[in-house]
């Protein structure tokens, strides 16, 4: 048995949780909300996130990061990515447990274009071998009602990938390894931002032509923008990649998906949001995955949509005009 620390309350943090106690494992789950805590340990539940989901107990969760950490074989970061590198200051030295760190956050850092290992290992010093990205089509509520479903774990070390990925084994989730630690955190990164533009079209009441349209040449853009950062193609024709972007794009599920939804129906940001009550990454990484690709030359037409309707208050049928405008050019390019 191992001692995971699991570092986030959300969907996706409570519902891995679950994945690592089913795979044998004592967690430790840590979340800043005193009594959002004491209900998870006195209910099993964390109603605020997955109500239908009952904890094993197996996992103890706290507030108290140094209590997390204590012992860890193993630390799990599931915060939003924007907020990573303020927590990382605040939970001490993860670098001293020596244990390996897996991101399941997927988003580039806003002024810096990091991707999170890399804010990881900026912070806390700890080894680029000893970090670790897990990625692919886990929508949380399906993962936490058991439905079968696969990831990557990726990492520049072969063995902590390994390690990584047997930690996280039980008959409904299966983690594949791979070493290309871009391509993963790349393709997990920008399918969010198509997420909400498939929303978009949606909720516009555009059919699956259009939706296939832009998932389609989402990935276009993905790969562009992958291999200019020295990521390898095909990983972006599994899991991580394509895998993940189908998943978000057409689950009702997916939070990025029903963010585009509503602005393609003509609600504010801000009103879409007040409605979800979770961090949409496709919102709060578009520019900054928009900055990335301007800085190595990559064009993201689809990119700047979302960004242009999200952040700059573009109307979406404007929008949808001006990408069925731009110069025809050969498909693999």
């Amino acid at each position: 048995m191992r001692r995971v620390a699991v570092f986030g309350t959300g969907s996706w943090g409570t519902a891995f949780s679950a994945v690592l106690a089913d795979a044998g494992n004592d967690v430790r789950l840590w979340g800043r909300r005193p009594e959002l805590i004491e209900t998870i340990n006195s209910t099993r539940i964390n109603a605020d996130y997955l109500p239908d989901l009952r904890l094993s107990p197996q996992i103890e969760a706290t507030t108290d990061s140094a209590y997390a950490l204590d012992g860890a074989d193993l630390i799990v970061l599931a915060v939003p990515s924007q907020k990573l590198r303020e927590n990382l200051a605040q939970w001490g030295d993860l670098a001293a447990t020596g244990a390996p760190i897996v991101s399941l956050m997927k988003g580039i850092e806003l002024g810096t274009q990091l991707r999170m290992t890399q804010v990881i290992g900026e912070v806390t010093g700890v080894p680029q071998e000893l970090l670790a990205v897990l990625s692919g089509p886990n929508l949380a509520r399906e993962i936490a009602a058991k439905h079968p479903a696969a990831s990557v774990v990726a990492a520049s070390s072969a063995a902590t990938a390994e390690l990584v990925a047997e930690a996280c084994a039980t008959p409904y989730f299966r983690p594949y390894t791979d070493l290309d630690v871009v391509g993963a955190e790349l393709g997990g990164a920008t399918k969010n931002v198509v997420a909400v533009a498939v929303g978009i079209a949606e909720g516009m009441g555009l059919g699956d032509n259009t939706k296939a349209t832009i998932i389609t040449r989402g990935l276009a853009e993905t790969v562009r923008l992958g291999v200019a950062l020295g990521a390898q193609p095909g990983t972006f024709s599994g899991l991580a990649g394509v895998g993940d972007l189908i998943a978000t794009c057409m689950s009702p599920l997916s939070r990025n998906h029903r963010v585009g939804v509503g602005l393609g129906q003509g609600d504010s940001l801000e009103e879409v949001v007040a409605r979800t009550r979770q961090t949409a990454e496709g919102v709060t990484s578009c520019e900054s995955i928009l900055a990335l690709a301007h800085s190595v030359g990559v064009d993201v037409p689809i990119c700047e949509g979302v960004v242009a309707i999200v952040h700059d208050g573009q109307r979406p049928a404007l929008m949808a005009d001006a990408l069925m405008a731009r110069e025809r050019k050969p498909e693999k390019t």
